[in-house]
C-alpha cells in the first residue's frame, strides 16, 4: 500500500472513531433524558401541532409542526438535520424525516413516508433531533471512493493535493483587477493558472471573501459549471448573496440558515417556481391532492364498493404524483443545465439533486476549518480544485479526544500547503485593525508580512470619538499578585476567576463612562471573551447588574462569549478574560495558540487582555506576548486601577 493510501486509511479509521464519540455523546445527551431535560438542551420541541401537511418529491409526506408551549426557548433545530417526530400517548413511536425548513416555532420535517402512521392521532406530539449518520454516511462513501480512484481525474488531484505528485500551472495573463491589492491580484492570478489545485491562505481582515468572489468571476471567463462550497451554511450563505450581487446565476441547494430575499429567490425551490414549466407541475400536485383527499374520506364504515373506490384513487393520486415528479425532475435538471454557479455545504454537495454533477472547479471555502473527509465529498466531484481559508486560525471540531490524538483535526488544508507551499498565496494587506493589534499576531503566525491598510493603520478609538484616550489601542492589565485565583466548577470542569471578570467589567464601564453617541454615529459594537464556559457565564450575570453594559447588551451593541463563537466576525472594541491564574503556572487550553489568535484577531479600534502575567509567562507565546506590550507600552498592572478593582 502506497504511504498516501495508508495515510487516508488511517484518517478513515479516525472518522470512524469520531462517529462513535459523536454517537455516545448523543446518546448521554439526549436518549437517556426525559422531555423536560431535553428540551431544555435544545434537542426537543414539545408539545407540537401539525398546522400544514403536504406531499414533497417521491410522495413522500412533509409534515409543518408549530411548538404551542415554551416558544421563546432557545434549540439546536437547524435545517439538514434529522429529526423524529413522536407521541407521547403510551407506547413511543416515532416517524423521521430530515428539517428542510425552519421559522421562529415551526419546523417543516420532510418525511420518509407516503401516508401518516395512525398513531399520529393519539397522545401528544413532539420533535426531537436524531443523530446525524447521513454526514458520516457521505464522507465514509468520499473516502472510498478516494482510495479506490486509480488512472482517474480523482486520483491525479488526490495524489496532488497530498502532496505526491507536483501540481501544475499555466503562464496564461491576467490584467489586474482595479479594486484588488497586490497580493488579492495575485493570489486571482495563481488560480487563473492552476491546472490543479490552488490556495488562498487569508489572514483575518485581509478580505479573503472578495479575492474569492473575484477568483469565481475569472473562473466563469472560461469555465461552464462551478461548485462553491464550506463547511458552515453561514459561509455558503454569505458567497451565493455575493455571487447573486455580481450578477451571476447561482443556485443554492439546501436551505440558507437566515431568510433573505436574495437568498430564497436563489434557492433551488424557489427557480423551480419560477420556471416556465412549474404551473404544469402544480395542477398535477393540486389534482392528486384533490384525489387523495376523496379517497381519505371513506375513513370509516365502508363496504366493498367504497373501498374499490377508495383504491381508484389512491391510485389516480399516485399516478398523477409520479407525473408530477416527473415534470420536477426535467425542470430540475433544465435549471442546473444552465447554471453557472451551485452553492451548498460539502455533505450538501452529495445532495441527491447534484450528486451525478461534474464541475469544472471545486471552490471550499473556510477550508482549514473542515474534516479532510468533508472535503473530498466536493472534490470527487472536481476537475479542479480551489481552497481558502487559514490554518493559524481554528481548527475543526473534533470530538474523539483518541481521534484528535490520531490526527483527524489536520485538515486537507494544511497538508496540502506544507506539501505543496507553491500551490499558495498569503494576502498580505488587512483592513480591520490597528497595526498595534495586528502586529503581536502577525510577527507569531504570519512571518511579519502583514501590513495595515492606511484606512485601519492607526485607527483608535480617540479618531473615532476624541473622548477617548489617544494611543492606546492595546491594553495587557497584569492580575499576578493580587490574588485573583481561578476556582473550578466540579460540575462542569470549568475554570472561572470571578475576581478577573469584575475587574475587566469596571474597566470596560470605566472606559465607556463618556461614550455617548449621537443618532449620526455609528455606534461601537463590542465583544468580551472567555475561553471557559464558566467564566461567561460569570460575565453574563455581572453584565445584567451593570446598567450601562446591560443596556448595550440589549441593543446588540455588546455580545459575551467564546473564541468560537467570535470566529469570522469582527467588533469595535474586545476584552480577553484569560482566567487562568494559579501558583502551577497551568495554562489548560490557553496553550492553543490559534484560539488565541482568533481571540486577538477580532479587535478593529482597541483590544484589552486582562491575565495573570506569573501563570501566563510560563508558555513562551505569552511571554512574548508579555514583551511585545512592554516595548509598545500597553503595560498596566491592576495595582495602577486601584479604584476598578474588586
Amino acid at each position: 500500500m502506497s504511504e498516501i493510501l495508508y495515510e487516508l486509511k488511517q484518517v478513515q479509521e479516525l472518522l470512524k472513531i469520531e462517529q462513535e464519540e459523536d454517537r455516545q455523546q448523543y446518546k448521554i445527551k439526549s436518549l437517556k433524558s426525559t422531555i423536560t431535560e431535553r428540551k431544555a438542551m435544545g434537542f426537543c420541541w414539545y408539545p407540537v401541532v401539525i398546522s400544514k401537511e403536504e406531499l414533497g418529491f417521491g410522495n413522500k409526506v412533509v409534515l409543518e409542526l408549530e411548538r404551542t408551549k415554551d416558544r421563546d426557548h432557545l434549540h439546536l433545530f437547524q435545517v439538514g438535520k434529522t429529526a423524529a417526530l413522536f407521541s407521547n400517548g403510551g407506547e413511543r413511536q416515532n416517524l423521521n424525516g430530515v428539517i428542510v425548513g425552519l421559522k421562529r416555532n415551526k419546523v417543516l420535517l420532510a418525511t420518509n413516508k407516503e401516508d401518516l402512521p395512525d398513531w399520529i392521532d393519539d397522545g401528544r406530539l413532539g420533535i426531537d433531533l436524531t443523530f446525524d449518520e447521513m454526514s458520516y454516511r457521505e464522507m465514509e462513501i468520499a473516502m472510498k471512493k478516494v482510495m479506490e480512484a486509480y488512472k482517474t481525474r480523482l486520483a491525479e488531484l488526490r495524489d496532488i493535493l497530498l502532496g505526491d505528485m507536483p501540481a501544475r500551472f499555466t503562464d496564461v495573463t491576467m490584467d489586474e483587477i482595479p479594486s484588488l491589492n497586490p497580493s488579492q491580484n495575485e493570489a486571482v492570478r495563481k488560480i487563473v493558472q492552476a491546472k490543479d489545485v490552488a490556495i488562498i491562505h487569508g489572514p483575518p481582515g485581509t478580505g479573503k471573501t472578495t479575492t474569492l468572489v473575484q477568483a469565481i468571476l475569472k473562473s466563469l471567463e472560461t469555465q461552464t459549471r462551478l461548485l462553491v462550497t464550506a463547511p458552515s451554511n453561514t459561509a455558503v450563505d454569505l458567497l451565493t448573496e455575493k455571487l447573486a450581487n455580481e450578477g451571476v446565476n447561482v443556485i443554492r441547494i439546501g436551505n440558507p440558515s437566515r431568510v433573505s430575499d436574495v437568498l430564497l429567490e436563489h434557492t433551488l425551490d424557489a427557480q423551480v417556481m419560477a420556471h416556465r414549466s412549474y404551473k404544469n407541475l402544480k395542477e398535477f400536485r393540486r389534482t392528486a391532492e384533490e384525489y387523495r383527499r376523496m379517497a381519505f374520506q371513506f375513513k370509516r364504515k365502508f363496504g366493498h364498493e367504497e373501498r374499490a373506490q377508495r383504491q381508484l384513487y389512491k391510485m389516480e393520486s399516485k399516478r398523477l404524483l409520479e407525473e408530477a415528479d416527473r415534470v420536477e425532475e426535467y425542470i430540475t435538471e433544465d435549471l442546473l443545465n444552465h447554471v453557472q454557479v451551485i452553492t451548498c455545504t460539502l455533505v450538501g454537495a452529495a445532495n441527491r439533486t447534484i450528486r451525478h454533477l461534474e464541475y469544472d472547479t471545486v471552490f471550499i471555502d473556510e477550508a482549514a476549518q473542515a474534516l479532510e473527509p468533508g472535503c473530498w465529498i466536493p472534490i470527487s466531484r472536481a476537475k479542479r480544485v480551489v481552497l481558502a481559508g487559514d490554518h493559524c486560525q481554528l481548527p475543526p471540531t473534533v470530538k474523539s479526544f483518541e481521534a484528535e490524538k490520531g490526527g483527524l483535526g489536520k485538515t486537507l488544508f494544511e497538508k496540502c500547503i506544507e506539501r505543496q507551499p507553491d500551490v499558495a498565496v498569503m494576502l498580505k494587506t488587512q483592513y480591520r485593525m490597528h497595526h498595534q493589534i495586528m502586529q503581536f499576531s502577525n510577527q507569531q503566525f504570519y512571518n511579519g508580512e502583514l501590513t495595515a491598510h492606511e484606512s485601519v493603520h492607526s485607527s483608535d478609538l480617540h479618531s473615532y470619538d476624541p473622548h477617548f484616550a489617544p494611543g492606546l489601542a492595546v491594553e495587557f492589565i497584569d492580575t499576578a499578585g493580587c490574588g485573583y485565583n481561578e476556582v473550578e466548577t466540579p460540575e462542569s470542569s470549568s475554570s472561572a476567576n470571578p475576581d478577573e471578570a469584575n475587574l475587566l467589567l469596571n474597566h470596560l464601564a470605566h472606559l465607556l463612562k463618556d461614550y455617548n453617541p449621537d443618532e449620526e454615529t455609528e455606534p461601537l459594537r463590542i465583544g468580551v471573551i472567555a475561553p471557559y464556559r464558566a467564566q461567561i457565564n460569570y460575565l453574563e450575570d455581572r453584565v445584567e447588574h451593570m446598567p450601562q453594559l446591560h443596556d448595550l447588551r440589549i441593543k446588540r451593541q455588546l455580545s459575551v462569549g467564546t473564541v468560537d463563537s467570535f470566529q469570522g466576525q469582527e467588533r469595535d472594541i474586545i476584552y480577553i478574560s484569560m482566567t487562568r491564574s494559579n501558583e502551577q503556572g497551568e495554562i489548560g487550553f490557553l496553550a492553543d495558540i490559534r484560539r488565541m489568535n482568533v481571540a486577538m484577531t477580532r479587535a478593529k479600534k482597541k483590544m484589552v487582555v486582562v491575565g495573570d502575567s506569573a501563570t501566563l509567562s510560563n508558555n513562551s507565546f505569552y511571554a512574548s506576548f508579555l514583551e511585545y506590550v512592554e516595548q509598545i507600552n500597553a503595560y498596566r498592572s491592576a495595582w495602577e486601577l486601584q479604584d476598578l478593582m474588586v
